[in-house]
């Protein structure tokens, strides 16, 4: 089994927008895909990353997230200005479960495994040999530098005012 890359002992994370961020003392527990259909309601996606940090490890550094009882057992939470999926709640745990996603160093937690492989999309194991490319976004007025110079999204890591001055 693949150990979690330890880069360091504190590590932060947050959503899109900026209005709620997180700090997790420690290193994350279990980092794994999940595949069950609930999860992949609540990502928008075809899996959940998640890794578990004990409860006395996470805190809530600004705003609060949004809770979303997606079963009796379980709470997901969210922020509620940009609808980023931050947390998955066992409520009988002594912890919570981050998504890897909204860490400012996704790559800090290789997933070790997957879950819920009863619900996988048939199709993911092909995924890596899809043809990749790098996205130049000629679509748009001004390419991929329109996208930079307009950019509203947090950046990946802490800020002690967010919205930055001048941005919206």
């Amino acid at each position: 089994m693949t150990e979690p890359l330890k880069h360091q002992t504190t590590h932060s994370g947050g959503c899109q927008c900026g209005a709620v961020r997180y700090r997790i003392d420690g290193d994350l527990e279990y980092p794994h895909l999940c595949h069950c259909r609930m999860c992949q309601k609540a990502a928008g996606n075809y899996f959940m990353p998640l890794g578990f940090a004990p409860e006395k490890m996470l805190e809530i550094t600004r705003g609060e997230p949004g809770w979303f009882r997606s079963s009796d057992p379980v709470r997901r939470g969210f922020c509620r200005d940009c609808g980023t999926p931050l947390f998955f709640d066992t409520l009988q745990s002594d912890g919570i479960a981050v998504t890897l996603g909204s860490l400012d160093d996704p790559a800090a937690f290789p997933p070790v495994a997957n879950d819920g492989m009863e619900t996988r999309v048939p199709f993911h194991a092909l995924l890596d040999g899809l043809p990749a490319k790098s996205v130049d976004r000629n679509d748009l007025p001004g390419g991929l530098e329109s996208i930079a110079s307009t950019n509203h999204q947090h950046p990946d890591h802490d800020t002690s005012v967010w919205p930055a001055e001048g941005k919206p």
